[in-house]
């Protein structure tokens, strides 16, 4: 809670029993075959591979205690992206395990639903011609599992090899989340770019460059005028800030309030303040990832995701700002938060 409004957390990521999940990832690609998932249905195969109830019972136990140390409410989680794995699994595998990531988020949704919405991952190939062959999954996750996001990273082989976000390759699926009222939540995953090798956590690099270019990309084309009910959450701020005063053309000069917008999740309170300045509040939702790579201490001992109490203490904001970013921002995209 932030004084008396719930705090929605559009930013968030499976807590899936990381050893389990490890075993499964690495038969699928060592196999070079199809692995079944038995997660939602709680089978011995799953409890045999660390995939178990009792598994899921204690790494969503712990993120759920995390929500409440840090006053969140709810939660969309979708997948661990650099665990998305474009790049690396074969495309006739790549369905199966998107098949088990979804049904691990499905599975810690169930296990406390009034506190997580489900967000699909999607078997995304970059080199088909169009996105349908991502529907069959993403209708799979929102009639029978409920979601009510999809996740899409902009290159998702890490190659830099995809169809740019205004391509005619997404329509299908920018039709699909129009139709269905889903909102498109765009992350980064891996990138493999050879020059990155001494940075640890590199993949890191891979979120900033392609959130960016996809806000860039999106803003100035006519995606949202051809898809006028398409709502997109660019995570991270929308990946980096801009250099440009706000009536340069650099930036597009567009009014997407009711179809672009953007999160929170980032550590460093004065790039925080300035991205929340320059998207603004309007557009802003909070988002933390918690729990994920936000461990660092701060001065006062506080974990650096600990974003309440940041975005509370923002003088430049009101009253009314904050509870858009906390609250009422998040509502409007995702039905699954209330009232």
């Amino acid at each position: 809670m932030y004084e008396q409004t719930r705090v929605l957390d559009v930013h968030g990521h499976v807590s899936h029993p990381m050893a389990g999940m490890g075993q499964a990832f690495m038969f699928m690609v060592s196999m070079n075959g199809k692995l079944p998932s038995n997660v939602r249905a709680g089978s011995e195969a799953a409890s045999a591979m660390g995939l178990g109830p009792e598994e899921f019972a204690v790494s969503t136990g712990r993120h759920v205690g995390l929500m409440d140390d840090r006053g969140i409410e709810m939660q969309v989680i979708g997948p661990r992206p650099f665990l998305m794995n474009g790049g690396s699994v074969q495309p006739h595998v790549l369905p199966h395990w998107t098949r088990l990531v979804n049904d691990s988020i499905h599975t810690q949704c169930e296990m406390y639903p009034d506190r997580f919405i489900g967000a699909a991952q999607l078997p995304q190939r970059a080199g088909e011609d169009d996105a349908t062959h991502m529907l069959d999954e993403a209708t799979r996750c929102v009639d029978e599992l409920g979601f009510q996001g999809i996740y899409v990273s902009p290159d998702p082989e890490g190659r830099r090899n995809s169809p740019g976000m205004a391509d005619p390759y997404w329509n299908p699926l920018y039709a699909f989340c129009e139709e269905r009222g889903l909102p498109v939540i765009v992350h980064g995953t891996n990138c493999l770019d050879p020059r990155f090798e001494p940075v640890p956590h590199n993949y890191q690099l891979g979120f900033v460059a392609e959130q960016y270019w996809a806000n860039q990309i999106l803003s100035h084309s006519d995606v949202f005028e051809r898809f006028t009910g398409l709502k997109v959450i660019i995570c991270h701020c929308g990946g980096a800030l801009d250099r440009w005063i706000a009536t340069d053309p650099h930036l597009s000069q567009k009014d997407l309030s009711d179809n672009l917008f953007y999160d929170t999740c980032a550590h460093d309170e004065t790039y925080l303040a300035t991205a929340i300045k320059q998207r603004t509040p309007e557009r802003m939702c909070f988002g933390s990832e918690v729990p994920g790579s936000g461990s660092a201490l701060r001065e006062n001992g506080r974990p650096a995701d600990d974003l309440v109490p940041v975005i509370g203490g923002y003088d430049f904001l009101t009253e009314a700002d904050k509870t858009l970013i906390f609250n009422e921002n998040p509502k409007r995209l995702f039905s699954g938060f209330g009232n």
